[in-house]
C-alpha cells in the first residue's frame, strides 16, 4: 500500500558498522570462504597456506594516510622457520607531512549513508534544508538540540568576518574589476574590511546611454547591505555623499546638493551622468556588524566618438568611533606621500607595542612625520607652531631666523628652539612599510637621536668668567630606504631613520646689543639597495622536490 510504501521510505536505513581497526582489514581478501594467494591477512589462510607463500602481496595495512599519527598493521614472513609462518605485528605510523589530520571526528564519512527520500511528510524540511543557494552538509546528528541556541553562537553565526563578501538584499555588494583583459567585470564581490581599488574598462556609446546600467548612479545604490550575514531583517542603505562632475576636459566640480541622483540622459548629443567612478565606504562595529554605507560618485560625460570609458572604483572601511589613518603606500611608500609615525605613550603596560601618535598639532593629525615650515618673515618665534609633513622621497629644508637679545635666558631659549625643531611631541618610531599597522610591532623602526656641538674660531675664544649657553640650531633627519620584494615590482621600505640635533655655544650678550642665528630643519633620503651584479647568484640553489601532498589541503 502507499502508506506502508511511504513508511518505509521514510524510516531511516542505517548501513553496516564501518571497520575502523586495522587489524581488521584486509583489502586483499577478494574470495569469499577462500584463501587468496600471497593475501597474508586474509583470515581464511591456515599455516598450510602460508608455507606455500612466496611473499606477502600486502605487507602493510593503514588508515587513512593523512592521519598524523595511528596504528598500522604489518604482515610478513618467516622463511626460515619449518613450515614458513606469518609475522604480524601492530605499531604506530607517525605521518611525517608538515599538514596532516589530528582527528577524524566525522565518523558518517567512514560509511555510506543512504540519503532520505522526499515524502509528503518531509517534503517541507528538506525543502526549508536544502532549498536554498548554500546549505550545510553536516549530518543532524551534530545539532543536538536545534530548537534552543546560544545568542553568543548566534553572534558568530551572523556576523562578518575579514575577507567575508558583503552581502546585500538581492546578491552581494559589486566592485567592479578587470578579470583577463581590461573590460570591468561586474562579479567581483567586496570583501569586508579588504580594501580594493580597481580600474577597469566599459563599453559605452551615446547611443547606448540609458541602457547600460553600469554607467548609472542607480546601479550602485538601489540595493540595501546585510547588517548582519545572512541576516535580512536589519538592511543598510547606501547613500550618497557627494557627487562630483568632470567636464569634458577633465576639470571637476563639487555639487552642493547630493540627495538627487542623477540618471544618463542625452543631451546636445553628449551622454551626461555616466558614472566614471564610485568610492564606497562602510562604517562597522567591533562586533562586525554594518552599520552605515557612503558612496561617493564622480560623474562626467562622452561624446559620440567615444566607444569607452575608463571607471575606477574603491572601497574602504572605518570602525565607529574610530578616525582613519591614511595609508602612504600598499604595502611599500609611494613617492610623495608623508611618512607615518608614532610614540609609545609613557606608562604603557606592554612596551613591546607600538601605537599611533595622537599628536597635539592639527597639522599633525595624521600621526606624519613633520619638520619646521618656513614662513614669509623668516621669525623663528612668530614660525612656532608651523609644520609640515615630510614626503617620502623629497629632499627637504626649511628654517629661520631667531632675534637674540641680551634678556633671554639660556634655558627657556633652549626649550623653545627644541620645540620648534622637533614639534611638541616627535614621534618614536617611523613605519616601515606605507600600510604598517599599530600591531604588527616589527614593521615600526626606531628613530636614533643624535646630537653634535658645532663652534666657530672666535666662539672658541672667551673669556672662561663670562657665561655661556649651548642652544640646538638645526634638526638633520636622515631616512635610509631599500627596494623590497621582486625586482620587477619592487616596493620602497624603510630601515633606518636618524635624527640629529646640532647644538652652538652662544655666549652672553652685553646689556642692549642683539644677535640673529639661523635655525634650519632638513631631511635627505638615501637609497641602500644594493644593485644587482651580471652573474651573480645571491642565494644558492637547492636541488630538492617536495612531495606532491606537501601543501595539502591548501592548492
Amino acid at each position: 500500500p502507499p502508506e506502508t510504501r511511504a513508511a518505509a521510505w521514510a524510516r531511516p536505513r542505517s548501513g553496516p558498522a564501518p571497520v575502523t581497526d586495522v587489524a581488521e582489514l584486509c583489502v586483499c581478501d577478494l574470495l569469499v570462504a577462500q584463501c587468496d594467494v600471497n593475501c597474508c591477512c586474509d583470515p581464511d589462510c591456515s599455516a598450510a597456506d602460508f608455507s606455500l607463500f612466496t611473499t606477502c602481496s600486502v605487507p602493510i595495512v593503514t588508515g587513512d594516510s593523512r592521519l598524523c599519527s595511528q596504528k598500522a598493521a604489518t604482515y610478513s614472513l618467516d622463511v626460515e622457520a619449518n613450515p614458513p609462518e606469518m609475522i604480524f605485528k601492530l605499531i604506530d605510523q607517525v605521518n611525517p607531512s608538515v599538514f596532516c589530520i589530528h582527528a577524524t571526528n566525522y565518523k558518517e564519512a567512514l560509511s555510506f549513508r543512504s540519503p532520505e527520500m522526499p515524502t509528503s511528510e518531509n517534503f517541507d524540511l528538506l525543502l526549508k534544508r536544502f532549498g536554498s543557494t548554500a546549505f550545510s552538509a553536516e549530518p543532524d546528528s551534530w545539532n543536538m538540540n536545534t530548537d534552543v541556541q546560544n545568542p553568543s553562537d548566534a553572534n558568530e553565526t551572523y556576523r562578518y568576518e575579514y575577507g567575508v563578501p558583503i552581502q546585500t538584499a538581492d546578491a552581494f555588494l559589486r566592485l567592479p574589476s578587470p578579470v583577463v583583459s581590461s573590460w570591468c567585470s561586474d562579479a567581483n564581490p567586496a570583501g569586508f574590511l579588504v580594501n580594493q581599488a580597481t580600474k577597469c574598462t566599459r563599453s559605452v556609446s551615446v547611443e547606448e546611454c540609458g541602457n547600460v546600467q553600469a554607467i548609472s548612479m542607480l546601479f550602485y545604490t538601489n540595493s540595501s547591505i546585510l547588517a548582519k550575514l545572512h541576516e535580512f531583517v536589519f538592511q543598510v542603505n547606501i547613500t550618497v555623499q557627494s557627487i562630483v562632475v568632470q567636464s569634458l576636459n577633465g576639470m571637476r566640480t563639487l555639487l552642493n546638493g547630493s540627495d538627487v541622483l542623477r540618471l544618463p540622459v542625452i543631451l546636445d548629443e553628449l551622454c551626461i551622468n555616466i558614472v566614471l567612478g564610485v568610492s564606497y565606504h562602510i562604517t562597522y562595529t567591533d562586533a562586525g556588524e554594518i552599520i552605515e554605507a557612503a558612496a561617493s560618485f564622480v560623474l562626467g560625460a562622452i561624446t559620440k566618438e567615444a566607444l569607452s570609458i575608463q571607471q575606477s572604483f574603491d572601497i574602504s572601511f572605518t570602525q565607529v568611533n574610530t578616525k582613519p589613518v591614511p595609508l602612504s603606500g600598499n604595502p611599500g611608500y609611494v613617492v610623495g606621500l608623508p611618512l607615518r609615525a608614532g610614540f609609545q605613550p609613557q606608562g604603557y603596560p606592554f612596551p613591546s607595542e607600538i601605537l599611533f601618535a595622537a599628536l597635539v598639532l592639527n597639522s599633525n593629525k595624521y600621526s606624519q612625520l613633520t619638520i619646521l615650515q618656513s614662513t614669509s618673515n623668516q621669525d623663528c618665534l612668530a614660525a612656532q607652531g608651523a609644520r609640515t609633513p615630510v614626503l617620502f622621497g623629497y629632499n627637504m629644508i626649511s628654517g629661520c631666523q631667531l632675534r637674540i637679545t641680551a634678556a633671554m635666558k639660556c634655558q627657556p631659549l633652549t626649550q623653545t628652539l627644541l620645540d620648534l625643531l622637533k614639534g611638541q611631541n616627535f614621534p618614536e618610531y617611523v613605519a616601515s612599510f606605507g600600510n604598517s599597522q599599530a600591531q604588527d610591532v616589527l614593521d615600526w623602526v626606531p628613530i636614533i637621536h643624535l646630537r653634535t656641538s658645532e663652534q666657530s674660531d672666535n666662539e672658541r675664544i672667551y673669556n672662561p668668567f663670562q657665561s655661556a649657553c649651548q642652544i640646538p640650531i638645526s634638526l638633520e633627519i636622515e631616512v635610509k630606504w631599500t627596494k623590497y620584494g621582486s625586482l620587477v615590482n619592487p616596493q620602497a621600505r624603510i630601515v633606518n631613520v636618524t635624527a640629529t640635533i646640532s647644538t652652538t655655544t652662544l655666549k652672553q650678550l652685553p646689556p642692549g646689543r642683539e644677535r640673529t642665528i639661523p635655525v634650519m630643519s632638513s631631511v635627505v633620503f638615501t637609497d641602500i639597495s644594493s644593485p644587482a651584479e651580471p652573474g651573480y647568484k645571491a642565494w644558492p640553489t637547492i636541488n630538492v622536490k617536495l612531495p606532491f601532498d606537501f601543501f595539502f589541503p591548501f592548492v
